[in-house]
């Protein structure tokens, strides 16, 4: 074979195997990125030809999230019961748009591909039976979650409210208002979608962000539980407390921390006991006492509770919640308070209260309870899952206790005779200008106290309708009481 033979039939081995090469490249390396696309119409219309499962409640099997046929080409259609009051839980499922929200966490059992489901499919393929997706089961209490949606809507408020099973960690409820209407994103019409879409992102006021868990806020007084357990923990917890009206911070150039509405803790004396400053929410006590458990007794303790600690799913990511870096001692004491650089989730504060609840052992929080292949047979359930155990079991029960006193100092609606709640409340100074701007109010409870069933946190942004005098008990107790009723058996 002369020279210039050669030469092209290596040029032509070169290019033989460049073709190969992309080809691989293309089919193994980037299939995943190219499936996922959302401009695939061909993945998009293999989806839309296949009955996506469905989201439904482990109470009474109530359906969230189902498909109804269509005659376009795209021949399911996405539907949701009570749209808004879920939106939080379920999420999206949108053609333009794709998925958000359990629709997204736990998309390739909806739609189908999970490998779990791999037999499933190959008898579709088989019997040429329709492919269809798998089911999940959520934990959530439809009545909670509707009583806890209408309690904060009926207000006008913004904010959050979570319900955890103290025992499981299941999440009984977990409402974002104001909520938006995930069918409108569902819609196959693209206009409709894209107006949907900018209408919801426009919105000054967030629709689509899940406060429950993607939102951190000053927990405000909310936090003195923690402060309280490390000081229980590490035995201190019998020590006198400053029962002054306001105190100096240490090193803080001459800045002073008060009691709500600059008041003398207790009936009088320079001192309380640690019950009376719970009951009373002393500022004061408790920045003096978070200087005596000392930065890394709070950092531990609070991490203890899931604070700063390993990221949550349930299964949708969770927003971490933080103390800050507590640089000195006079954020210590601002620390001790929930307030400088604390902010905790929803989530995170209904998990210190169930933790408490279940004698001091916290559980990870879940929203599935269960993964089912089409024709409803279990292919995964979930057991409960202890986080990590937060303080003693006598601890715990000596904090309830104290809960016990706070919530008969606490005002609101929604009061029962027969019924022992164990709670604290908080009010959260946040923004640029604190002194003026409405606080959050927060209220984190459970019951019934001896046994509980249920564990809440309530956060209403800015004082919800009163503005500077807003506290945890007149704006946040009355929706926790309802939302803790509706759990109970029996409840409304």
């Amino acid at each position: 074979m002369n020279t210039p033979l050669r030469r092209v039939g290596l040029a032509m081995l070169a290019m033989v195997a460049l073709l190969i090469a992309n080809a691989t490249y293309i089919q193994v390396v980037k299939a995943d990125g190219y499936r996922a696309d959302p401009r695939n119409q061909r993945v998009l219309l293999d989806e839309y030809s296949r009955e996506r499962g469905k989201l439904v409640s482990q109470f009474n099997g109530e359906v969230l999230a189902n498909v109804k046929p269509t005659d376009s080409r795209l021949q399911y259609l996405r539907q949701y019961v009570n749209g808004p009051a879920y939106a939080p839980v379920t999420g999206y499922y949108s053609v333009r748009y794709g998925a958000g929200g359990l629709e997204r966490a736990e998309d390739e059992v909806l739609n189908g591909s999970d490998p779990r489901l791999l037999v499933r499919r190959l008898s579709d393929v088989i019997t040429g039976r329709d492919p269809r997706g798998g089911n999940v089961q959520l934990t959530i209490n439809p009545r909670v979650q509707q009583t806890a949606y209408d309690e904060m809507t009926s207000r006008g408020y913004k904010g959050s409210v979570v319900a955890l099973k103290p025992d499981t960690g299941e999440i009984l409820g977990m409402v974002s208002t104001p909520s938006y209407d995930p069918n409108k994103l569902a819609q196959h019409d693209s206009a409709g979608q894209e107006e949907a879409w900018t209408q919801y992102n426009n919105d000054p006021n967030q629709p689509m962000l899940n406060r429950a868990i993607n939102q951190t806020y000053p927990p405000g007084s909310t936090f003195k539980l923690i402060t309280a357990a490390a000081a229980m923990e590490q035995g201190i917890a019998d020590e006198r407390l400053t029962a002054a009206s306001q105190i100096d911070l240490p090193s803080g150039g001459g800045t002073t921390l008060e009691n709500y509405g600059g008041s003398h803790c207790g009936s009088g004396g320079d001192s309380v006991d640690l019950t009376t400053a719970l009951a009373l929410s002393c500022n004061t006590a408790f920045a003096e006492l978070a200087g005596k458990v000392g930065r890394e007794g709070m950092l531990e303790q609070a991490a203890k509770f899931g604070i700063g600690g390993e990221e949550l799913n349930v299964p949708m990511r969770v927003s971490g919640s933080t103390l800050g870096d507590i640089a000195d001692e006079a954020s210590l004491y601002q620390t001790g308070i929930g307030q400088r650089d604390v902010r905790l989730t929803p989530l995170q504060d209904a998990m210190v209260a169930a933790g408490i609840a279940n004698g001091g052992t916290v559980m990870t929080p879940q929203l599935v309870k269960e993964v089912q292949a089409p024709d409803l047979t279990t292919i995964q359930d979930f057991s409960p899952e202890t986080y990590d155990t937060a303080m003693s079991g006598a601890n715990a029960s000596a904090l309830t206790d104290m809960m016990i006193d706070s919530e008969e100092n606490t005002s609101g609606e929604g009061q029962r005779s027969d019924l022992t709640i164990a709670s604290k409340t908080g009010t959260a100074e946040h923004g640029n200008d604190p002194k003026n701007t409405p606080p959050h109010a927060w209220y984190v409870a459970f019951a019934p106290a001896d046994d509980p069933q249920v564990a809440v946190a309530v956060i209403v942004e800015s004082g919800g309708d009163f503005g500077l005098v807003a506290t945890g008990g007149k704006v946040a107790a009355g929706i926790g009481r309802a939302t803790i009723d509706a759990a109970l058996p029996g409840g409304s």
